[in-house]
């Protein structure tokens, strides 16, 4: 079977409550201080709604986000946002592209290409079952299943 690249969008977020890591795979995603926001951020010098991504085609049937100050109804943020050290009104986003939106309000952009030999998703029912009589004489199983076969 050939290999297949599927890309992973992620964006490491950080603000005052940490770091945390958001699996990009939606088409539109609000960003800001509101708790309706999908990408909520902890600080005070974010705006409630400081910005959207976007999810966009591309012409090899993949996609890719860009970001976007504000709202989706072009209400700008407060103080903008800077995109790898530049103040930018939107900007596609590429593999570890830094966007501030404030003081200790920040987040990476990340597209990792991961191949794979399938096309079907891995099937969560399947396991293996070992039996006693496989592993050899004083050798100890890795995880010993919490019962016997």
């Amino acid at each position: 079977m050939p290999l297949q690249t599927k890309l992973s969008n992620i964006l490491i977020v950080e603000d005052s409550k940490g770091r945390r890591e958001i699996v990009l795979d939606g088409s539109v995603y609000s960003i800001g201080r509101d708790p309706k926001c999908d990408i909520r951020l902890s600080s005070q010098f974010v705006s409630r709604h400081h910005a959207t991504l976007v999810q966009l085609p591309k012409d090899d049937e993949t996609f890719y986000y860009r970001i976007v100050d504000g709202n989706l109804k072009g209400k700008p943020s407060a103080n903008g946002m800077l995109i790898n050290g530049r103040k930018l009104q939107a900007h596609d986003l590429k593999n570890e592209d830094e966007i501030v939106f404030g003081p200790q309000a920040r987040a990476i952009y990340y597209q990792l290409k991961r191949d794979s030999q399938s096309t079907l998703p891995p099937d969560e029912f399947d396991i293996t079952l070992i039996s006693p009589n496989m592993v050899e004489e004083g050798e100890e199983p890795e995880d010993k299943p919490p019962y016997e076969l």
